[in-house]
């Protein structure tokens, strides 16, 4: 198994770039296996890595379809739907409380709402 070059932070070649890079330039990796990795050294964890990938490899990002908002909609709107008392929340329900806050704070009346 061949190593991955390994660049220092910043210092990274042209023709190499990372998944948001890639993305803010209208790109996705494509399939492609990581061609590189950048490591930023800190102090008492270990190195922070980042993978690239090869521009000139790259593939334009996949257009949205109708469908495929329509699907982003639906998931969107079920993770605004209180499991506990099935009102639409407003918001995203946080997966830590995994209910609506006033369900959260048992409020009398959102029972009757």
């Amino acid at each position: 198994m061949a190593a991955l070059p390994v660049f220092r932070w910043r210092s990274a070649p042209d023709g190499y770039a990372t998944v948001r890079q890639l993305r803010a330039l209208g790109l996705r990796p494509g399939g492609q296996d990581v061609a590189a990795q950048l490591e930023r050294p800190r102090r008492r964890r270990g190195p922070l890595v980042a993978y690239l990938y090869r521009i000139d490899r790259a593939k334009p990002v996949r257009p949205m379809t109708p469908a495929r908002w329509a699907a982003l909609a639906k998931a969107n709107r079920a993770r605004r739907i209180c499991p506990a008392c099935g009102c639409d929340a407003g918001y995203v329900i946080p997966a830590a409380l995994g209910m609506c806050g006033r369900c959260h704070l048992n409020l009398p009346e959102h029972a009757a709402a």
